[in-house]
C-alpha cells in the first residue's frame, strides 16, 4: 500500500494520534501499560540511545559482519505497537523498531533498514536480499522449515469485533461459521483460518468467509465499515487498537506464539542476536521497551534460537 494511502487509513482508525496507555485492562492476562505517556500521543521515551556495546555478544558475529559494521534489515509496518509510521509519514516507531535498534547497539553494528510488505520478507531472507527481518513474525512449525528465529517477545492470535456483535469468546473456530473474518495476507491468521474453514461444512454450517488485506489499517476499516464481522490479528495489536477506537472490543486470546527476529535457515547471526536480546534483559533495556509500548505481558524469560512452536488450544 502506498505510504500516503496508509497514512490516510491509519489516521481514520487511530484518533489522529497514537498511545499505548490503557492498551488493555491491567486485570486481563497479558495486559500491559505504558508508563509516563499521555493517552492520545505516541510514546516517545528514548529507550535505545543509552544501550552500550557488549563485546562478548559482538564477538559472536561473523568476522565479515564485524568488519562491515552493517546489516540489512527488512521491516514490515502496519499498526502499533509493532511498527508503524508516525504522523510525519517518514519516521518509524514501535516495539519492533526499538528491539532491533537496541540489539544492533549491543552488537556494535548499524542497521540499513528497508520497509517491505509482511508477506515478502520471509522469501526475501531466503534469497539473501536481507540479513534479517522484523514484522511480529510468530514461530511456527511451517516457518521453521526455512527460517531461523531469535525470540524476543511472546504474542499470538486473537479476535476483535464491533460492540454490536453477539460473539463473546472464540474457543473453537466453528463459532465463526457464517461470518466474514478479516485478516492480514500472508500471516499465521490466514493460514489457521483457511486450514479450518472446511470444518463448518462438516458440521452442517455455512462456512465463514476469509477476507485478506495487505495492510492492518485496511483490516480495521473492514470491521468498522461492516465488511468484516470479526477480525483476527495479533493480541498486542488488537488490544492497542480497541483502546483507540470507539465501538470495538477485544474478544479473547486464541493462541500464544513466540515472536522473533527472522533469518535465513542456518544463519550464523543467530547466536549473536540471542546474546544481544539476553543482554538487553540483563541491563534493563528489555523491560523499558515493553513498558514504553504497553506490552509487559509479552515478556519472555530468555531468548531462544528457533524453539518449537508453542502448543496452544487445538484450533478445532
Amino acid at each position: 500500500m502506498p505510504r500516503s494511502r496508509h497514512n490516510a487509513l491509519f489516521a481514520l482508525i487511530t484518533v489522529a494520534a497514537l498511545s499505548l496507555t490503557g492498551c488493555a485492562d491491567p486485570a486481563e492476562p497479558g495486559a500491559g501499560s505504558a508508563k509516563g505517556e499521555a493517552k492520545g500521543k505516541t510514546p516517545t521515551t528514548d529507550v535505545v540511545s543509552a544501550v552500550k556495546k557488549d563485546e562478548a555478544a559482538a564477538k559472536l558475529l561473523p568476522e565479515e559482519v564485524r568488519k562491515a559494521g552493517t546489516l540489512r534489515i527488512a521491516a514490515s509496518t502496519g499498526a502499533p505497537p509493532g511498527a508503524f509510521y508516525e504522523e510525519d509519514g517518514t519516521t518509524l516507531a514501535g516495539a519492533d523498531i526499538d528491539f532491533a535498534d537496541a540489539a544492533a547497539k549491543v552488537l556494535g553494528v548499524k542497521l540499513k533498514r528497508e520497509v517491505a510488505s509482511f508477506e515478502a520478507i520471509l522469501p526475501a531472507l531466503g534469497s539473501g536480499k536481507y540479513d534479517l527481518g522484523t514484522g511480529n513474525f510468530g514461530v511456527t512449525e511451517e516457518r521453521l522449515k526455512t527460517i531461523d528465529f531469535v525470540t524476543y517477545i511472546n504474542d499470538g492470535q486473537g479476535f476483535a469485533v464491533r460492540d454490536d456483535s453477539e460473539l463473546k469468546e472464540v474457543t473453537d473456530l466453528t463459532q465463526l461459521c457464517g461470518l466474514t473474518v478479516g485478516t492480514t495476507a500472508g500471516t499465521t491468521f490466514e493460514v489457521t483460518l483457511e486450514q479450518n474453514r472446511g470444518r463448518c461444512a462438516e458440521e452442517g454450517k455455512k462456512p465463514y468467509e476469509v477476507k485478506t488485506y495487505a495492510d492492518q489499517a485496511a483490516v480495521w476499516l473492514s470491521l468498522q465499515q461492516k465488511r468484516s464481522d470479526v477480525i483476527m490479528s495479533t493480541i498486542n495489536g488488537l488490544r492497542y487498537a480497541v483502546s483507540q477506537q470507539e465501538g470495538l472490543r477485544f474478544v479473547n486470546e486464541f493462541k500464544r506464539l513466540d515472536v522473533g527476529f527472522a533469518f535465513k535457515k542456518g544463519t550464523p547471526l543467530a547466536p549473536a542476536f540471542q546474546a544481544a536480546v539476553n543482554q538487553l534483559k540483563k541491563d534493563g533495556t528489555y523491560d523499558r521497551i515493553l513498558e514504553k509500548w504497553g506490552t509487559t505481558g509479552s515478556a519472555i524469560e530468555e531468548s531462544q534460537i528457533s524453539p518449537p512452536e508453542l502448543k496452544g488450544p487445538d484450533p478445532k
